[in-house]
């Protein structure tokens, strides 16, 4: 299978984990003088998130809502985006990231290894929490018609350990009965990336989750009338930003507050990426939100290698 030759150059390539991009969120708090009662370190705070579109376009969206919350907790952050979904683990782990947005299936492996805590994540304009869903996407007059037509077939997933862009879609496999040997599975390296190999003919079929095909319809680089989604997944609850869990409690409590309380044109920005429009106010989570996620690593069998 293509797929293993991919995930082995992977998984050697996480030996040497370093955070991508980094960028101060807010000059405007000098380091370690935040009112919060003297809760802000003397440092700052690291704000970590993974790369679930192109961090050039990453990097600017969170950076406006790490300033906002900056000048809620009179603190500075620092947004880094890091270089994969095991990267922010091992990072917060370490004691790299005060706050982290994951995936949910990247949440779900924070908890076990990292000892993460979720607070919030995205809200509709309406005041619920935002879900999405993962897809499979073949061209519109290609003979696929089922998950189990891909027997055989080239199909293109985003990164491991991602949710949509690779568990759900193989969890997809498995229900259908169709073992991954019976078909190529290739690595694209994101979500953009598995949309484009789809787009440019170089595979049969790809996961393309509802977020990334909103992006990729509005920039005018997918064509949906072209293509034809033959599965889709259960909603998804989007994804949570966390805290590490050695945080003092009353920074912990102040950082929710003021998560919850960013106004919804600071979050707008990022919540154009996961298909939140109109953005609302951020909402409160808490690991019982995204139960079903670890259910599925649990029937799925997956381990920290499978990130």
């Amino acid at each position: 299978m293509k797929s293993q030759k991919i995930l082995t150059g992977m998984l050697l390539a996480l030996s040497a984990l370093s955070l991508a991009a980094c960028s101060p969120a807010s000059e405007a708090a000098p380091q370690g003088q935040g009112n919060n009662d003297g809760l802000c370190p003397a440092e700052g705070l690291s704000f970590g998130v993974e790369p679930y579109e192109n961090p050039s376009k990453l990097e600017p969206a969170y950076r406006t809502l790490a300033e906002a919350l900056s000048q809620k907790l009179n603190c500075p952050i620092e947004v880094q985006i890091v270089e994969d979904y095991a990267a922010e683990v091992l990072a917060m782990r370490n004691g790299k990231l005060d706050l982290g947005q994951f995936g949910p299936m990247g949440y779900v492996f924070a908890d076990g290894k990292a000892g993460a805590e979720p607070l919030v994540s995205f809200g509709t304009a309406d005041g619920e929490l935002s879900t999405y869903t993962g897809g499979i996407w073949v061209p519109k007059d290609s003979s696929i018609r089922r998950v189990e037509d891909l027997r055989g077939k080239d199909l293109a997933l985003g990164s491991v350990g991602s949710t949509s862009g690779d568990v759900l879609p193989r969890y997809a496999l498995a229900k259908a009965g169709v073992a991954e040997n019976e078909l190529n599975v290739n690595y694209a390296g994101g979500h953009p990336e598995a949309l484009l190999a789809l787009t440019n003919g170089t595979v049969d079929a790809a996961e393309i989750n509802s977020q990334t095909l909103e992006t990729a319809t509005s920039e005018g680089n997918f064509t949906v009338e072209d293509y034809r989604q033959i599965w889709t997944s259960d909603p998804i609850p989007n994804d949570p930003i966390t805290v590490a869990p050695d945080m003092d409690p009353k920074l912990k409590d102040a950082i929710s507050q003021a998560l919850l309380n960013l106004e919804p044109e600071t979050i707008q920005e990022v919540a154009n990426f996961l298909d939140v429009k109109p953005a609302g106010n951020l909402q409160k989570v808490t690991k019982e939100t995204y139960a079903p996620l670890f259910d599925l690593a649990k029937t799925m069998k997956l381990t920290e290698d499978d990130i």
